[in-house]
């Protein structure tokens, strides 16, 4: 259990600590490769989609039906599902839509200087908390999907919740640098909203793990797979969108998929 906890938890510090990708994008580059991002994102909305329908749910309606029959097991496979997005929909609902850590930003904003930069300072602080609580879920999800021990889960829920990280990174990167010309502190303010998910996975291990058994495993697996739901049809699709390459995000979901399928056929 040990072992399995510290590769968890790395698992997880990677997923939450990509948005100091974002971050270094914001401060390095010079223009936003929407081309890129409408691809990743739409790559990992196809990844956690394909995860959530095809892999957690069946799997957790396994566990149900198995201990409770069809239609208990059903029920509870429903509850669970709608229960982790209604757990992710009150997160969003408590963190002000102004200050939402998906707001668009692009690097170009780096070279702006026409809004007030106290303003500027407490959006930045403000979205870097909001973004440390919207994440702990993630870092739940994350570090569940490896204690399962099923990599084929583990390794691609990891690499989606890091690419969805990247903007978020961004996010909190371009108005703290804006308000005060300081990359240092922009930077690691990001890069610190993401310990967020390691967080997440500490709480998992201390009050999931002592409980552990195939109905809590059931439990999580749904739940999960409805917070990846929320985060793909809220958060990654229409921030994609909001880039204007629709086709290439489109693309970029499908191509998800495809690769999940793929490794699965041929991991099975």
């Amino acid at each position: 259990m040990e072992n399995g906890f510290w590769i968890a938890f790395l698992f997880t510090a990677i997923a939450g600590l990509s948005t100091g990708i974002g971050s270094l994008l914001a401060l390095i580059a010079k223009h936003t490769n929407t081309k890129f991002l409408c691809a990743s994102l739409g790559f990992s909305a196809g990844v956690m989609l394909y995860v959530s329908f095809m892999e957690l749910m069946p799997a957790a309606k396994e566990v149900f039906v198995t201990n409770f029959g069809n239609k208990t097991g059903m029920l509870y496979l429903l509850l669970s599902f709608f229960g982790g997005i209604g757990f992710i929909t009150l997160i969003d609902f408590l963190i002000p839509e102004s200050n939402n850590p998906h707001e668009l930003h692009g690097v170009e904003e780096m070279s702006g200087n026409d809004l007030n930069k106290k303003s500027l300072m407490r959006i930045g602080v403000v979205v870097a908390i909001s973004l440390f609580i919207h994440n702990i879920p993630e870092g739940i999800a994350t570090f569940t999907a490896v204690m399962s021990n099923n990599l084929m889960i583990a390794i691609p829920v990891t690499v989606a919740i890091a690419i969805h990280n990247i903007p978020e990174g961004i996010a909190v990167s371009v108005p703290i640098f804006h308000a005060t010309g300081n990359r240092k502190k922009a930077f690691w303010l990001s890069f610190l909203s993401g310990l967020a998910e390691p967080l997440g996975a500490v709480l998992a291990y201390l009050f999931l793990m002592p409980f552990w058994t195939p109905m809590l495993n059931g439990i999580v697996m749904a739940a999960v797979a409805g917070i990846m739901i929320y985060i793909s049809l809220d958060e990654l699709l229409p921030t994609a969108e909001k880039f204007g390459e629709h086709h290439i995000s489109i693309s970029g979901l499908i191509s998800g998929m495809i690769v999940m399928a793929l490794s699965i056929y041929f991991f099975i």
